[in-house]
């Protein structure tokens, strides 16, 4: 074999030779300059290697020759083989696609030849969740994929990371490619078509990766702005940016540079001809499927927001349609959507707001047709379609009605509330296994003093016989034999073991005012009880309410009296979370048949809630809903429940003793005392 270097043009015909059937019509003029520059040898290796790969694809030839120049400067030639082979076995086992990742995951190689340590996406999944939900902007769900990506809803992440020597870097990795797909949906990326900015080349491949690179450039440079913790790890984790990329640098991270900048950068570099190098430390783009999303997504908040309004204008059927003063419009200081009703301010529900604040994310603003009430019909407050969801509950007959005192009228509305009962949605489990350990020394001391209160003995007086004598009752006796009377012969005390017979039913508010702080308060306490009540005995159930309006009324089961205390139950706990509002009284006739259908004697309703009675509209706040709330629990008392209140509402004081009765709830001054004080308070109750 000769010394001499192949020459562009000798190199291109050998490569055309294999390579002209490729059905992207790559560039063999591109690809032959490359391999110019190396010796004759390794040219010659490179050949006939990719020579080999055509005989099975290509694509991938062309991607084997286009990589090696690169790779021949990491790898010696046994280990160039290898990874080729690799590639091709992946082709044959899972096609095209994932076997460009695998070649394309070059770290991934070297690391499982050197024996690095990953780190995988289930370990690291329920923490990082978390983590990208205090991000700001849209909730994101996580999901394992073949490469990092996002819809814009969901952000796809590998199965495991070998990037790094070790496995906490490599979570570090999992972290920053979070932070990267997150920063796509928030600044932008898919504001604009980019599958129709794509095709205007023939290298669509080609112009994506650079597409990619450029992105990346320029999403660092926003979280680096407003988030210079996150953006220092994006730059600690990537490599330095390639040569080509320097003078798009200073446009890509200007303040104020949006996708549209990189595209103009695109256009520059396809036009140079300039190859791109093998992705990193990037994120993918995949512009077909996030546009779709996107689309689909905004057309659904634009109709969710439409209804929200429809039913605000009418009140859900409380007020009279047509004849009220109605106005929409954005606070461009708060960005949030104010609605005024004749003149007052009222509050659009959750699922209302985030989708204005959806569609002001991926619009800039909420478009004009989204403000247009969609009519006065009852409203649905989220009609998306979940996977496992619930059916909605307007387009269903309700699982139950109740009535409702109406303190006007002296008198029940006859079937007023409509009551629908779902299982809350399960959590992950996270929440409730941090719980866990972080209380775990209360929980330690909570189930020692409940074990102790299961054994204790109970003092019975006035018996006929006993071990102890009955000091009044013998008293009483002295004093009836001096009158006259006949006395009792029931002069002793006997020690019976103290047989519980007793069912309790917590109740929790799962309104909208919860969210955050009591939210979590509300889970920890109920984890910290849980956890309790096992070792005493009690038979024990646990709801949520929430709702809006009379014609949607919810019950959500998070432990029923059947259910043990296990992962399904964990994970309900973990899944509570707030909703919308508090119409007290409904919940409290429903929870009450539930527990008056237990067997045993003793009843016990505990409410935890952080505020008064209060739904949508002006009809079941104030007055009404505590006379409604007062009523409910006066008819539970009827049918022999006890009831107790424990609210974190620091007004409480004002209506609790005249909606609860006396020595029947608790006002806690901190939502912190919350986990520790609840527990406590069942003890007493129970004792």
């Amino acid at each position: 074999m000769s010394a001499r270097k192949l020459f562009t043009h000798e190199l291109e015909e050998l490569l055309d030779a294999f390579l002209f059937a490729s059905p992207s019509h790559r560039s063999i003029e591109r690809l032959a300059a490359m391999l110019e520059a190396l010796p004759r040898r390794q040219q010659e290796f490179v050949l006939r290697v990719a020579r080999g790969a055509a005989k099975t694809n290509t694509e991938l030839a062309y991607l084997i020759a286009t990589l090696a120049p690169g790779m021949l400067e990491r790898f010696s030639e046994k280990d160039f083989e290898a990874w080729v082979i690799q590639g091709l076995d992946v082709f044959d086992k899972q096609g095209l696609r994932p076997a460009i990742e695998t070649l394309r995951d070059v770290d991934a190689f070297l690391a499982a030849r050197e024996g690095r340590l990953p780190a995988k996406f289930a370990e690291v999944e329920p923490r990082l969740s978390r983590f990208v939900l205090g991000l700001s902007g849209r909730p994101l769900a996580l999901k394992a994929g073949s490469h990092p990506w996002t819809d814009t809803e969901t952000i796809y992440l590998p199965e495991r990371i070998s990037r790094f020597a070790n496995a906490e870097d490599n979570r570090r990795a999992y972290q920053g490619l979070a932070v990267q797909l997150w920063a796509q949906t928030r600044y932008g990326t898919f504001d604009v078509d980019l599958e129709a900015a794509l095709s205007r080349w023939p290298e669509r491949e080609q112009a994506l990766t650079w597409l990619e690179h450029l992105e990346a450039v320029r999403l660092e440079a926003c979280v680096a702005r407003d988030l210079p913790g996150l953006g220092a790890l994006l730059a600690e984790l990537r490599e330095p940016w390639p040569q080509m990329l320097h003078p798009a640098l200073a446009e890509l991270q200007a303040q104020g540079a949006d996708v549209r900048v990189s595209l103009d950068w695109l256009a520059r570099l396809m036009a140079a001809g300039a190859v791109p190098p093998a992705p990193t430390f990037i994120a993918r783009l995949e512009p077909g499927i996030a546009w779709r999303v996107r689309n689909e997504r905004i057309a659904r908040d634009t109709e969710t927001l439409r209804k929200a309004l429809g039913a605000l204008k009418g009140a859900a059927g409380k007020r009279e349609a047509g004849g009220h003063e109605f106005t929409a419009a954005m606070n461009t200081a708060t960005g949030e959507l104010e609605v005024h009703i004749d003149g007052q301010a009222v509050q659009l529900p959750e699922a209302a707001r985030a989708a204005a604040a959806s569609l002001l994310q991926d619009l800039g603003q909420v478009p004009p047709e989204a403000l247009a009430p969609a009519g006065d019909a009852p409203w649905t407050p989220d009609d998306r379609p979940k996977e496992g969801a619930p059916e909605m509950v307007n387009s269903r007959e309700p699982d139950h009605r109740y009535d409702e005192w109406d303190f006007h009228r002296n008198a029940y509305r006859r079937g007023w509330c409509h009551v629908y009962v779902t299982d809350v949605k399960p959590g992950d489990g996270a929440f409730v296994r941090a719980t866990r350990q972080r209380y775990a020394h209360f929980i330690a001391q909570l189930k020692r003093r409940f074990e102790a209160l299961r054994g204790e003995d109970r003092m019975l007086g006035r018996q006929s016989e006993g071990e102890e004598i009955d000091l009044d009752a013998l008293i009483e006796a002295v004093n009836d034999r001096k009158s006259g009377a006949e006395p009792s012969p029931r002069l002793f005390c006997r020690r019976v073991r103290n047989e519980r017979s007793l069912a309790a039913l917590f109740m929790i508010d799962m309104s909208g005012s919860t969210k955050g702080w009591v939210n979590d308060a509300e889970r920890e306490a109920l984890v910290m009880l849980c956890e309790a009540l096992e070792k005493l005995g009690d038979a024990y159930a646990i709801y949520g309410f929430s709702g809006w309006t009379r014609t949607r009324c919810d019950i959500y089961c998070i432990k029923n009296f059947a259910d043990p205390y296990d992962d399904t139950v964990r994970a309900r706990i973990d899944g509570i979370e707030a909703k919308d509002y508090t119409r007290m009284g409904v919940a409290i006739r429903h929870l009450t048949c539930l527990l008056a259908a237990q067997p045993a004697r003793h009843k016990l309703l505990v409410t935890l809630s952080d505020g008064r009675p209060d739904d949508f509209g002006d009809e079941y706040r104030g007055t009404y809903g505590i006379e409604d709330t007062r009523r409910a629990l006066q008819e539970a008392r009827e049918q022999g429940i006890r009831s107790y209140c424990i609210t974190i509402d620091r007004q409480g004081a004002d209506y609790l003793k005249h909606m609860m009765g006396p020595a029947a709830y608790t006002v806690l001054d901190d939502v912190k005392k919350l986990p520790l004080k609840i527990a406590d308070i069942y003890r007493k109750l129970t004792n």
